[in-house]
């Protein structure tokens, strides 16, 4: 099965098909996903907006292969990756998938350099090849000069950046961002779109943002409103 997609081809896409998804809460099952069918195609970004509460984060969670769905289907390029067995599940996660959150989750004594290469090294690509992506991201996303600077020593966007990095960092071809811009500002959520809009361009990324941003959401190339585990429009 490859996951991988060669040199990630315009037909790559995510999506699902008729997901359902519940919880036990108090003895009583509750239905989050209630048949959710989209997708998300490569070079675009997908946003899905909607209250708290309505099952976006849920759904996200299970187009990254976090969860389990109930029922229903996920396809990668085309493959069925729903039923994978744990092993399968990290390994495509590892290699397709990279997520960005509304907390950045960096470690913040660590350098701008040091965070977006952790990823890299773990994979087991060498030192050296690290660095130099690294580098190649920050410098990509504004940060040519905060390389070298400690996380904790920048800036709520300039932290965002780095994590955007950090999830480009292996290459995926499916990029997930839950409320990224949730704790910024309106210039730097401005910025930050920019950002996974130029990224989703020049690296054939198939991104799906959910936000509560309803004029960031506007601005997507696809928009989905979801309401009470469904897909509204």
């Amino acid at each position: 099965m490859d996951l991988n997609g060669g040199n990630h081809p315009v037909s790559d896409s995510l999506r699902v098909e008729n997901l359902c998804h519940s919880f036990v809460d108090a003895g009583t099952s509750v239905d989050v996903l209630k048949g959710v069918s989209l997708e998300a195609r490569s070079s675009e970004i997908t946003s899905i907006a909607g209250p708290s509460g309505c099952g976006k984060s849920t759904l996200l969670y299970l187009m990254g292969l976090l969860d389990r769905p109930c029922s229903g289907k996920i396809f990668m390029n085309d493959v069925e990756v729903q039923d994978l067995n744990d092993i399968d599940r990290t390994r495509a996660r590892n290699k397709s998938i990279g997520f960005v959150f509304q907390f950045h989750f960096l470690i913040k004594e660590l350098t701008a350099l040091e965070n977006v290469r952790l990823p890299l090294l773990k994979s087991g690509t060498d030192r050296s090849t690290a660095d130099e992506k690294s580098i190649a991201l920050l410098n990509d996303l504004g940060l040519k000069n905060k390389s070298h600077r400690p996380a904790y020593k920048l800036s709520g966007g300039e932290q965002q950046r780095v994590a955007i990095a950090r999830s480009l960092a292996n290459s995926p071809k499916y990029l997930l961002a839950d409320e990224p811009t949730g704790n910024l500002d309106s210039k730097n959520s401005d910025g930050v779109f920019e950002l996974l809009l130029q990224m989703a361009q020049s690296l054939n990324l198939s991104v799906v943002l959910v936000t509560h941003n309803e004029k960031l959401a506007g601005r997507a190339d696809r928009r989905f409103i979801m309401k009470d585990g469904l897909i509204l429009a």
